[in-house]
């Protein structure tokens, strides 16, 4: 028998694809399973342009007043098709809308990972949200394209309905606007804000024209969705650098070596950053480690003049505990907190000794934590790290532990802060991989509630480099920094055109989170925690944890639901 090969012949290879559309759902002419061409979905969906998924119909949903709350409104369709949309409510004005894009990526797991993640063999996950100008779009893609809408203004209180029709198509849905607001958020919550990968990408110089109002652009981004807290570059970051390595100069306090061990500080950079960040709505200064990360073994890289000229005066060279860099320190502390008390901002300095310590370098880091103890006392001091005998042995104040290993933390630390990055993948702990559903996402803000942390932390809200800062990567393109963390890991707002920030849905669905999470907090206000506590665990197997919770959307939804109903009966 001859062999056969499906490239020899064109045409056969023609009648099979006809023959798959005519059976697929999605290839059909704008065609969902359900037989419709318009669905709405919760904002808990990822929509993929050739699911075959019979997407559940989300009703409607009540919020609180001053909320943002997000659907999505999906449509079938092919490539290139200019789809128009017509919207009727009274609530419209309230509405913005975006468009759900795809995105590529190679690594969107870890090789460690439990199953509680979408589609392994996926390399494309819908996450930029493109801001459409009014009700019309062209479709990228063959089957479900999806159009992000969120609500938020402060409508008056109300049950309002909400049609959207495409052609002879229709799908409705129900919003309650309840009367109460949200709690101011107390939870401090910083999400890693890098200047030097703007300047990368846009172009231009530290410090110029431009940098400030990409800063401030992106800045203001942050503050809107719960971000309260940012990373200030007393000196260029030691983060996520290789040994030896340098990233871009960020530095904002000015240094003049004056003589030997001797040294003047200007605080002219510091004074507009800080003002800039008020402006936008940031209450709290996270002071960038003054010790370089996984150990504390040197000095950052500290720029200052010397004899006329920029010279690097600290950096991979400097052993942490020496003699000479103890010596700055002190200086610079003395003339850094005499900044602090005429700003008035004391209460809102959180400093940092070094990110992520291991069990095996405590001696080093005690060495340091000590120096910092000593000179910047009365301060916040914390620090991202997980084994709790660095706790234990009072060589850190505030313990910042990864999700994954909290457990012995609670309870025992008076203020708990808790964080998670690419290597909280097991456990089914909360993250925001591309590859995660979005209630893993979101249901952080129960967990935050129930055991009342006080301050959350992620690395990434806008890290635009591949691992230890090598290069720029595209994150269009290369949202995995060059294939070395799960896609999604490093950000959660894309570089837009005219210095501005794109959306991602996973900055959305985490703030609604954070908002789930002040839900809680009102509810509380109104009835007692151990109300709220027992609202939020109804109908459980087990009581809430870091890694226990039940991993359905319909149940976050509901829950939340049911919270709100609650808080309507204490009013």
């Amino acid at each position: 028998m001859r062999a056969f090969s499906l490239q020899n012949d064109p045409g056969l290879v023609k009648w099979i694809y006809k023959r798959r559309k005519a059976r697929n759902p999605i290839y059909r002419e704008g065609q969902f399973m359900n037989g419709s061409k318009i669905q709405i979905l919760s904002s808990l969906e990822k929509v993929f342009s050739d699911s075959k998924n019979n997407y559940k119909e989300y009703g409607g949903f009540s919020m609180l007043k001053n909320e943002k709350k997000s659907f999505q409104v999906v449509f079938c369709a092919s490539k290139g098709q200019k789809i128009r949309f017509d919207v009727d409510s009274p609530l419209e004005q309230y509405f913005t809308y975006s468009y759900v894009k795809q995105i590529p990526a190679k690594l969107t797991r870890p090789k460690k990972c439990d199953e509680y993640y979408i589609d392994g063999n996926r390399h494309a996950f819908p996450d930029l949200l493109i801001p459409l100008e009014d009700h019309v779009f062209t479709a990228e893609y063959t089957g479900f394209n999806s159009v992000w809408v969120q609500i938020a203004g402060e409508p008056e209180p109300g049950t309002f309905a909400a049609e959207f029709t495409c052609g002879t198509e229709k799908a409705k849905l129900t919003i309650e606007i309840i009367d109460a607001v949200l709690p101011k958020q107390e939870l401090i919550y910083t999400n890693w804000f890098h200047t030097d990968c703007l300047m990368s990408y846009y172009g231009f110089p530290a410090f110029s024209p431009e940098y400030w109002q990409c800063a401030e652009n992106f800045l203001r981004r942050a503050a809107e969705y719960g971000m309260n807290c940012v990373l200030t570059p007393l000196f260029t970051p030691p983060l996520d650098t290789q040994v030896g390595g340098e990233r871009p100069t960020v530095q904002l306090v000015d240094v003049t070596v004056t003589g030997r061990n001797s040294y003047a500080f200007g605080f002219d950079k510091l004074d507009r950053w800080i003002e800039m960040c008020e402006k936008c709505g940031i209450q709290y200064f996270e002071m960038s480690h003054l010790f370089t990360q996984w150990g504390a073994k040197h000095a950052p890289k500290i720029m200052a003049q010397k004899n006329g000229a920029q010279k690097k005066i600290f950096g991979w060279r400097t052993k942490a505990s020496g003699e000479k860099y103890t010596a700055f320190l002190q200086h610079f502390a003395a003339s850094l907190k005499n900044y602090i008390d005429k700003k008035g901002i004391k209460d809102r300095c959180i400093f940092h000794v070094s990110d992520e310590p291991a069990k095996r370098q405590l001696k080093a880091y005690s060495k340091a934590s000590e120096i910092i103890q000593k000179n910047f006392k009365g301060f916040k001091i914390t620090d991202a790290l997980s084994d709790f005998s660095f706790y234990k042995n009072g060589v850190v104040e505030t313990p910042v532990p990864s999700t994954d290993h909290i457990d012995p933390f609670i309870s025992k630390v008076p203020e708990l802060w808790a964080y998670y990055c690419s290597a909280q993948s097991e456990k089914y702990v909360s993250n925001r991989f591309f590859d995660m559903p979005s209630e893993r996402n979101r249901v952080i803000g129960f967990q935050l509630y129930k055991f009342a942390v006080k301050g959350f932390l992620h690395w990434g809200y806008n890290f635009y480099y591949t691992r230890f800062s090598k290069r720029l990567a595209d994150p269009f393109t290369e949202p995995d920094a060059g294939a070395k963390f799960p896609a999604g890991d490093s950000f959660v707002v894309y570089p837009g055109k005219d210095l501005n920030p794109l959306d991602s849905l996973r900055l959305h669905v985490f703030y609604d989170g954070l908002q789930d999470m002040l839900a809680l907090q009102l509810l509380e206000n109104l009835a007692g925690r151990d109300k709220a506590i027992a609202v939020l665990e109804k109908g459980t197997d087990k009581p809430i944890t870091f890694s226990e919770y039940p991993h359905s959307a319909e149940w976050l939804l509901s829950t939340r639901e049911r919270i709100n109903a609650e808080i309507k009966k204490h009013l």
